[in-house]
């Protein structure tokens, strides 16, 4: 029976081209009721013994074919068959910052926004693309109030590589975006007003953001990842990185004996929790220096702080990073507002930190 376009779900496909790793998502919408259609993962090493990306060029390491190759064997075995897509561009790929700029009207503020570009981003705008949002204060002819803007510029070279990669995969793409509005779009409800902080990491780096009313205000990366921390554990024990990868997922920060005698560890070795804190405290310092100039700047505490990325599921960081930072914490999961059959629901808790940015880019399709 014929149904009427109209009665059909939307579907979008949500995709994260990481450093380590292509996630991909597809949701579908019916009377405001989102629902999980599908979802795959690709590894890098799985098929290329290499990473897709890498942090000190800030662009794709391998080809635009590739990686169109690798999109369209994973969309071939989840079976996806939506092609409207949107795209998350790693945040050490675009340029962040934010700027006051005076009173104006509407019809001003663009050429306004501009020109204020050209003393902060540090490439020339004709090798770039801007987008910007005003953030506090209102354009208006009448109201006299100063306006702040975020503006983020992404090079023109990393918007060619993705419409190339869409286009050889048989994919329309439909937005591309910075991780960071993925990741406040999947885990931060509408009805939020606090101000939180989502921190991200991820196999390369790791992205400290602090959203407030579910603005975006500050997102900082730095080189810090859950590669670094395999990598600690691998060198201490001398053993090898996937190994020592598994041993970071079952113990983390956990109080749990290490079986020595397992791995073929030296007896004196240290235990894997003691490995990793140094590492762990770094990347909490760096989270709460970033923390602080925000309150020293802006007057506000961040309350909440959400961790996301790989990393998240490790044993006890939720409780580290908690005592640490002296607030609420929580694990990612994009998920809990999404309908998905309950059988999925322990799969889902286990993947959810690393699929918040490839959900929250299924969902732009939505707005």
């Amino acid at each position: 029976m014929f149904l009427p376009k109209i009665l059909l779900p939307k579907k979008f496909l949500g995709i994260d081209i990481g450093t380590s790793a292509i996630k991909l998502v597809e949701l579908s919408c019916r009377r405001e009721k989102k629902k999980l259609e599908n979802y795959g993962e690709i590894k890098a090493e799985a098929i290329f013994e290499k990473p897709f990306r890498t942090f000190e060029k800030s662009t794709l390491f391998l080809s635009d074919q590739e990686i169109a190759q690798a999109i369209k064997g994973l969309k071939e075995e989840a079976k996806i068959k939506t092609r409207d897509s949107i795209f998350s561009i790693p945040d050490f790929s675009s340029f962040f910052t934010n700027f006051e700029l005076p009173p104006m009207t509407k019809e001003e503020l663009p050429q306004a926004v501009v020109y204020e570009a050209r003393q902060h981003v540090p490439l020339p705008l004709g090798e770039v693309t801007l987008d910007w949002e005003v953030i506090e204060g209102k354009v208006s002819d009448r109201e006299k109030t100063r306006l702040k803007i975020l503006l983020v510029a992404v090079p023109n070279e990393v918007i060619n590589q993705y419409q190339g990669i869409a286009r050889m995969s048989d994919l329309q793409i439909l937005a591309l975006e910075a991780e960071v509005f993925g990741l406040l779009r999947s885990l931060i409800p509408a009805v939020e007003k606090r101000t939180l902080s989502i921190v991200d990491i991820g196999a390369r780096t790791t992205t400290c953001s602090i959203i407030d009313k579910r603005v975006l205000k500050v997102s900082h990366s730095f080189d810090f990842s859950g590669d670094d921390l395999t990598e600690r554990v691998a060198k201490s024990l001398s053993i090898d990185y996937q190994t020592a990868q598994n041993l970071k997922e079952k113990y983390g920060l956990a109080d749990i004996p290490l079986p020595l005698t397992n791995i073929g560890a030296p007896v004196s070795a240290k235990s894997i929790k003691e490995i990793l804190l140094p590492l762990i405290d770094v990347i909490l310092m760096e989270i709460e220096k970033i923390s602080r100039n925000f309150y020293q700047t802006e007057g506000k505490e961040v309350q909440k702080f959400i961790i996301a990325g790989g990393a998240a599921i490790m044993p006890g960081l939720r409780e580290y990073f908690g005592d640490f930072l002296k607030k609420e914490t929580e694990i990612a999961n994009p998920f809990s507002n999404i309908f998905y059959p309950p059988i999925l629901e322990q799969t889902l808790k286990k993947m959810g930190p690393s699929y918040a940015i490839a959900v929250g880019t299924a969902l732009r399709g939505f707005e």
